[in-house]
């Protein structure tokens, strides 16, 4: 019986440019570490690295970031970038707690907890939304590794089996090896120009008609979650 829906967040909650979004991040960051170490922005590429690896031991640099992350990227949403709710997304966060569910973001934990709250922000969820939020001080593995998502799950006092995730991303979004964790995909797998996009192979794909679990009411909270998401494949697949 599912019991927690787990959502990513880049291109699933939150509609958003990420090449762009990284470019205009490094970008700034390094100008900020450059102006630190007093080293011009074009050379930055080792001084860059160097300063991630020594935050834990030194606290200048910490704040830094910390200070930047808070300060800078919520701005960073506009332009190239293009940041903005998915459509779809707010509503099925809103469905999860209608119906009881445990929600919590399983977004790959690559940055700090500042960093993925300004993303949330311009997905138009909050902190308050979910129970979990994984972010680089809370996860020790990144997607798709099976880890990953069993740790996250049991910080839930669950297991991968009870829980859904929900996902654009058919390299990350799906634990490698698999775990039990079952996952909605709401990316664009579709065949193009006689190309056929990579479809995961573990999957309830949006408006199919199969069920979480045998129970009725796990069957139509999937079928209210998945609603909210307008793109689909032009045939639905399902598989258990």
């Amino acid at each position: 019986m599912i019991k927690a829906v787990l959502f990513d967040l880049d291109d699933t909650l939150l509609d958003i440019n990420f090449t762009a979004f990284m470019t205009r991040y490094v970008a700034g960051l390094s100008g900020l570490l450059g102006d630190i170490s007093r080293t011009p922005a074009p050379l930055m590429g080792v001084p860059f690295t160097r300063g991630y690896l020594a935050m834990e031991d030194d606290p200048a640099i910490a704040d830094a970031i910390d200070c930047y992350e808070r300060e800078f990227v919520p701005a960073m949403r506009g332009g190239i970038v293009a940041a903005r709710p998915q459509r779809g997304g707010r509503q099925a966060v809103d469905v999860v707690h209608e119906l009881g569910l445990t929600c919590a973001l399983a977004t790959n934990p690559a940055f700090s907890e500042a960093c993925v709250e300004a993303r949330m922000g311009w997905a138009n969820v909050s902190p308050e939304d979910f129970v979990r939020i994984s972010n680089w001080d809370n996860a020790y593995r990144l997607k798709p590794n099976a880890r990953f998502y069993q740790e996250f799950v049991n910080s839930l006092g669950l297991t991968c089996d009870e829980c859904l995730m929900v996902g654009n991303d058919s390299r990350r979004d799906f634990a490698r090896p698999d775990c039990g964790l079952r996952t909605i995909y709401v990316g664009h797998a579709t065949s193009s120009g006689g190309l056929t996009a990579r479809r995961p192979t573990s999957v309830t794909w949006p408006r199919s008609s199969a069920t979480v679990s045998s129970n009725r009411a796990q069957s139509r909270a999937q079928q209210r979650l998945e609603g909210p998401w307008i793109a689909a494949p032009t045939t639905p697949i399902s598989t258990s």
